[in-house]
């Protein structure tokens, strides 16, 4: 798999804050990551890029640039951080990206800047954000869970260069945990340890990150789509460069393949798994991994019963409305679907399109490789704009197709 979008941009922007060089191994080569990159260099930090490995020269405190407009696309991750990230330094900043990006929240995270002693402001709680930044003051500050675990992670990662120590309350159930986890986990990498209650509250002394090599796992929210292709078609897949010990909460997909009759077999450098016969339905509760819901919806065509995927309403206000688009497409190929405020229904499709359907993509990257999965099992599926993958995974249909013994057409 190509490296771990969530670790890549979590680790790029905490390397360069910390004190002496990093090398990046196994990075992952996409649009996301293109965009933290090109970010962090506009905003004084020095790196060199060579295909998978990275070498950042941290500056060892806040980003030095104290002025800069950034294009952050469609780069929720790349805006969410470098939002928080700069609040902790000085300077004026504008935060944009594309027309999506645009209706994507980030007003929550905002409000609790502001608290911090930062000036930021959104049009209607969405970028473009506009920030004069003079550092943060510490203290206790609260920021909501039930919108994108994106908000916590970029306080937490900004929180060492604050002026005191910093304390983050969470309102409301948090979203995405495991997401959280991994912040976590990249922060103490580089030498930063907070203190926690759960996920309810968690402390920061202001501290420097110190510079250390790092090694990026294979991503398995990506790797979910082709353990979907071997559930479907009755097949096995091995992937190796993500083992048992992952802390990526999207790997837990292969648990819920293992309740609807595949057999996974976890070794610490490997996971392999092999489909069924027939895949049994179910109920499924994805609030610790939404984006795999669109996959799972997929899969849920192909089970002897309903497939009922819950507890992810933070999936209308990602890329695109996955779940109303997810709908959308699954009805045209003929599949009775129930949507819901925060879940998804699929029946088992009786029977395949008799002639070529064309499938939206909506410019969503995930909505075009779940679909290639449906694609794994049925003929007469034509996939629109396939080049959206590009902003995680470039390669996506040629390794896909490659894998199915097909080319592209």
């Amino acid at each position: 798999m190509p490296g771990s979008k969530s670790l890549t941009n979590r680790a790029l922007p905490i390397a360069a804050l910390a004190e002496g060089t990093t090398t990046v191994s196994g990075a992952l080569v996409a649009e996301d990551s293109e965009v933290m990159l090109r970010a962090l260099e506009k905003l004084g930090v020095a790196l060199e890029a060579r295909g998978e490995t990275v070498v950042v020269h941290g500056v060892g405190g806040p980003l030095p640039a104290r002025s800069a407009e950034l294009d952050l696309r469609l780069s929720g991750t790349s805006l969410r951080f470098l939002t928080a990230i700069l609040a902790a330094g000085h300077g004026e900043y504008v935060l944009d990206g594309n027309a999506r990006m645009r209706e994507r929240p980030v007003g929550d995270l905002l409000d609790a800047l502001a608290r911090l002693g930062a000036d930021a402001t959104g049009v209607d709680g969405r970028p473009p954000v506009r920030l004069r930044a003079s550092g943060l003051s510490g203290g206790t500050v609260s920021v909501r869970g039930d919108v994108s675990s994106q908000f916590l992670s970029g306080l937490l990662m900004a929180s060492p260069l604050a002026k005191g120590p910093l304390a983050i309350e969470v309102e409301g159930e948090l979203l995405s945990k495991p997401f959280v986890d991994m912040t976590l986990d990249v922060m103490a990498h580089f030498g930063v340890t907070a203190r926690r209650d759960g996920y309810r509250r968690f402390e920061v002394e202001p501290s420097t990150y110190r510079a250390r090599d790092y090694q990026v796992e294979g991503d398995a929210m990506a790797a979910g789509y082709f353990w979907a292709a071997a559930a479907v078609t009755g097949g096995a897949v091995t992937v190796r460069n993500l083992g048992s010990g992952t802390r990526q909460g999207d790997a837990r997909f292969a648990d819920v393949l293992a309740a609807m009759g595949c057999a996974v077999d976890w070794t610490p450098g490997s996971v392999t798994v092999a489909g069924p016969r027939r895949l049994r339905g179910g109920e499924f509760d994805l609030n610790d991994m939404p984006d795999q819901a669109q996959t799972l919806a997929v899969v849920g065509l192909f089970a002897d019963a309903p497939v009922h995927v819950a507890n992810v309403a933070n999936l209308r206000v990602k890329e695109t409305d996955r779940l109303h688009a997810m709908a959308v497409e699954l009805t045209r190929l003929g599949a009775k679907v129930e949507e819901g405020d925060d879940h998804l229904t699929v029946w088992p499709l009786r029977a395949g399109p008799a002639a070529p359907v064309e499938l939206e993509t909506y410019g969503d990257h995930r909505m075009a490789m779940a679909l290639a999965v449906a694609g794994a099992r049925l003929p007469n599926l034509v996939i629109k704009d396939p080049a959206c993958v590009s902003k995680t995974y470039p390669r996506f249909f040629d390794d896909f197709l490659g894998l199915l013994g097909a080319g592209l057409s």
